[in-house]
C-alpha cells in the first residue's frame, strides 16, 4: 500500500516538474497516437463491414438464383406430378406457392444481413466516446 502511495507522489512531482513545453509535447504526441489508433481501428472495422456487406450481397445473389432455378425446375416437375391427382390449375398453384415461400425465406435472410445497423462501425464509435471522456477528464 505504501509503495503505491510513493508511486503516485512521484508521478505528481514529475508532473509538477515538467515545463509547459514538455506538457504540450506530451499532449501532442498522445493526441497524435490516439488519432492514429482511431484511424487504424476505423479502417479495420470498415474493412470488416465491407466484407460483411459483400457476403450479404453474395447471399442475395444466391437466393435469387435458387429462386429462379426452383421456379423453372420444381414448378414444372411438381405441376406434372400433382396434375396426376388434381386438376392442372391446382397443381400449378400448390407448386408455385411452395417455391415462392422458400424463395421468400431465403430473400428475408439475405436482406437481414444488409440492414444498416449491421454495417455501422460500432467499436470505433464506442472507442471515440471513451477517448472523448478520457480527454475531458484529463483537461479538468
Amino acid at each position: 500500500m505504501q509503495a503505491s502511495t510513493q508511486v503516485i507522489e512521484t508521478r505528481s512531482k514529475a508532473r509538477e516538474d515538467r515545463s509547459l513545453g514538455e506538457l504540450f509535447r506530451d499532449l501532442t504526441q498522445g493526441l497524435s497516437a490516439l488519432v492514429t489508433d482511431e484511424v487504424n481501428l476505423a479502417k479495420a472495422e470498415i474493412s470488416e463491414k465491407v466484407s460483411q456487406f459483400s457476403t450479404g450481397m453474395v447471399s442475395l445473389g444466391i437466393a435469387a438464383v435458387v429462386l429462379l432455378a426452383g421456379l423453372i425446375i420444381l414448378l414444372e416437375a411438381a405441376v406434372y406430378g400433382i396434375a396426376l391427382v388434381l386438376p392442372l390449375w391446382a397443381a400449378a398453384l400448390i407448386t408455385g406457392g411452395s417455391v415462392f415461400i422458400i424463395g421468400l425465406i431465403l430473400l428475408l435472410v439475405a436482406r437481414s444481413k444488409l440492414k444498416p445497423r449491421n454495417l455501422i462501425p460500432a467499436r470505433t464509435a464506442e472507442s471515440l466516446s471513451r477517448d472523448k471522456a478520457v480527454a475531458q477528464e484529463e483537461l479538468k
